[in-house]
């Protein structure tokens, strides 16, 4: 656990990639091959689940730090994460541990089939035999809420340096359904065998946002276009005769969508495609509010299959034949996905994501404008030359999305925020009118500078009307314009409606509360079919 910590250190301490990349790299060459998994497990989203709620967390804490709960409580918000206000309030080390992450990682899980009194036992010795840091990473791994300034690229890239392996082999390897304890870092990060795991879908290649305009990017002819599909991006993996649908996030959700099932009779084995899981029906999407019944559903019903109908709109072909197809022209991948599509439909599930016909940037621009017309959130493209590389990268693929929804409302609500904004206020709660009444509608986090956060923080602190708990009800003074991407009814909502990915777009100080927009204003955003009659 010393040397984890001491990597926690040195790379809480640096902003630099490079030396985010040296500092892993280090670690990786010296750590024991056990440390190793756990470490590339916790980097890659695999972290063990909670075993001791937080409630008597928080209760052994205040014990073992002789102080009234209440106490800590309210350090608590201030401090703004709890790993690190346990860390904080225990007394100095007793002890001296000389665990290795992988046994506390053991310890750890091994306490959900335990008491209580057994599992208090074993924290409070935990915490007695380690320093702050190592308690802080304690906390985090017992709570399930373990996260660092690295991600996976980072920390692939940095397992490169440390092997010697190449870094696209690396990040194919570190893909898939494992976990340390069924397999070793021999199999998982040295094995050269790429057949060792037919299930193992390819890294996905992920484009940035459009930067600047058009015209930057030379010839349009150089490029295809296409729209970019609201669902869920995944892989459909056809290998020894099974089917694997993998989503970005890596997780294995064939089970869920049993209507793709039917690929396995048209494609040939060896086949893995790159696309967009999408609700469908009668030639266009139903929405993502239609798919978001779907997720998290390892059962599906008959009704949610009728309600929810799901096709895969392929983008690109990633293996053909059982061979890595990354290498080729995009130009290339795509007509043979063409080809292979047209003569494999899959009993209708498996569709082509059509590219846009364009001469000019104008006529691509004009396409774009229909994006929402059409169920989608804007464009892709792509260079005609460009290989499938592995993920976020600039330069071959750009996203150019629609502009987002805007609407301006009336801050209500305040609450302080997490980690190093734990002294502001920026957990904000926003209004429009219905009548003379302000109607909450949504909650945004991010979108101000600090220097206005810091400024808001001070106004909310002068103009606090009531508390609940760590939530204050303020003066409805300041308007903010709010960014969305989407809107949808909801009955879970006082406003009906429920936003996506809401955030403050700019504060609006040239507005009066009495210039915010009003409900109905809201719902005339709606999608046709969700709108309310007039």
């Amino acid at each position: 656990m010393k040397d984890f910590a001491e990597l926690f250190r040195r790379l809480d301490q640096t902003t630099k990639t490079n030396a985010k990349v040296a500092a892993l790299a280090d670690y990786f060459r010296a750590a024991s091959d056990d440390d190793k998994m756990w470490t590339i497990a916790l980097l890659s989203h695999r972290r063990p689940k909670r075993t001791v709620t937080t409630t008597v967390l928080r209760e052994w804490a205040a014990e073992a730090a002789g102080i009234p709960l209440w106490l800590f409580e309210e350090a608590y918000p201030i401090v703004g994460d709890l790993a690190e206000t346990i860390a904080l309030v225990l007394p100095p080390k007793s002890a001296n541990s000389e665990k290795t992450l992988t046994d506390w990682i053991t310890v750890i899980k091994g306490l959900k089939d335990l008491d209580d009194a057994e599992k208090k036992r074993l924290v409070l010795d935990a915490w007695s035999g380690l320093d702050t840091t190592e308690r802080f990473l304690f906390n985090k791994l017992i709570t399930g809420g373990f996260r660092i300034g690295v991600s996976q690229k980072l920390m692939t890239r940095a397992l490169a340096q440390a092997t010697e392996i190449d870094e696209n082999a690396l990040a194919h390897r570190l893909m898939g359904d494992w976990t340390p304890d069924n397999t070793s870092f021999e199999q998982l990060v040295l094995s050269e065998d790429p057949r060792e795991n037919l299930s193992r879908p390819y890294p996905f290649y992920l484009a940035y946002a459009l930067e600047g305009e058009l015209d930057a990017l030379g010839a349009p002819a150089d490029w295809c276009a296409e729209h970019k599909w609201d669902g869920i991006r995944g892989q459909a993996i056809v290998r020894g005769g099974e089917l694997y649908v993998w989503s970005r996030g890596e997780e294995l959700v064939t089970e869920r969508f049993p209507e793709l099932a039917s690929l396995t009779d048209f494609l040939p084995d060896g086949t893995v495609i790159d696309g967009e899981i999408l609700p469908w029906r009668d030639g266009r999407p139903l929405g993502f509010q239609t798919l978001q019944t779907r997720i998290g559903r390892k059962a599906v019903s008959k009704k949610l299959l009728s309600d929810a109908p799901v096709v895969l709109k392929a983008y690109d072909l990633l293996e053909r034949s059982g061979d890595d197809f990354r290498e080729q022209p995009f130009v290339e991948r795509r007509s043979a996905l063409e080809n292979l599509v047209a003569n494999n439909s899959a009993g209708g599930v498996l569709l082509l994501s059509p590219l846009v016909r364009f001469e000019s940037w104008d006529d691509l621009a004009r396409e774009r404008d229909t994006a929402r017309e059409r169920g989608s959130e804007g464009l892709m493209l792509k260079r005609k030359d460009s290989p499938y590389r592995s993920g976020r990268r600039k330069g071959d693929w750009w996203k150019w999305k629609v502009d987002p929804f805007t609407i301006d409302a009336v801050m209500i609500y305040a609450q302080s925020g997490h980690g190093r904004r734990a002294n502001l206020f920026t957990d904000l709660t926003f209004a429009v009118w219905r009548d003379d009444e302000l109607v909450p509608f949504a909650k945004a986090y991010s979108g101000l500078t600090d220097a206005e956060f810091n400024e808001l923080t001070r106004w909310v602190r002068r103009n606090t009307v009531e508390r609940f708990g760590p939530v204050r009800s303020v003066k409805p003074e300041h308007v903010f314009e709010i960014a969305f991407e989407g809107i949808q009814k909801s009955t879970r909502h006082k406003s009906g409606v429920a936003l996506r990915f809401p955030r403050i777009h700019r504060w609006r100080r040239d507005k009066t509360i009495h210039d915010a927009n009003s409900l109905a204003d809201l719902k005339a955003l709606l999608p046709d079919e969700e709108r309310p009659a007039d």
